[in-house]
């Protein structure tokens, strides 16, 4: 007897060990190329992120330069450090929004100041105090701004809005704040 060759020879056993061992191989190859595509998709998703956080982090920057741009004479070393930090973060994806005349989104502006008009009929952002920044979809920081429109609904005696009851949150007390080492510092 030669040793690697089957005892039985019996064609029907051999086609369904054939098959049975086509079948594992299938199964491995479609696992394989599915965690190939999962490591790959969160490869992605950690790169994003980092560079949503860097993005993040360089916004007070930002900020600054452009405080600073419109308080001070712009000199020549101010607009290179204006247009070059402009550029780097608009290589990165950072996107600005918030333009006066847009209608005012909740989920992407943060009203700080209402003015009541009358004949409005839609909240409309009329000053921009800061912009707001996006990274593709992912909302880096609402844009804070001035809107004009209609009076808010009022609401009746007992507390309640028109539309239903009114939804009450934690106390802030009761809200665990984390410090910079991760601890629960709660404050009452």
């Amino acid at each position: 007897m030669e040793e690697g060759r089957p005892q039985n020879t019996d064609p029907g056993r051999l086609r369904r060990l054939l098959d049975e061992r086509t079948a594992d191989l299938q199964r491995v190859q479609a696992e394989y190329d599915n965690y190939r595509k999962r490591v790959r998709r969160d490869r992605t998703a950690v790169c994003e992120i980092a560079v949503a956080n860097v993005l993040r982090a360089l916004l007070p920057v930002l900020d600054a330069v452009d405080r600073t741009c419109a308080h001070e004479p712009m000199t020549t070393g101010l607009k290179d450090i204006n247009d070059t930090l402009r550029a780097q973060l608009g290589s990165l994806g950072l996107e600005a929004f918030g333009e006066e005349g847009e209608p005012f989104d909740p989920a992407y502006h943060d009203a700080l100041t209402h003015h009541v008009s009358p004949d409005a009929d839609q909240l409309v952002c009329t000053k921009i105090l800061r912009p707001g920044f996006r990274l593709g979809s992912l909302l880096l920081r609402p844009a804070d701004v001035e809107v004009t429109g209609a009076a808010p609904p009022a609401r009746n005696p007992l507390g309640h809005d028109r539309a239903g009851p009114r939804r009450v949150g934690p106390r802030d007390s009761d809200c665990p704040r984390l410090t910079p080492a991760g601890r629960d510092d709660r404050r009452g």
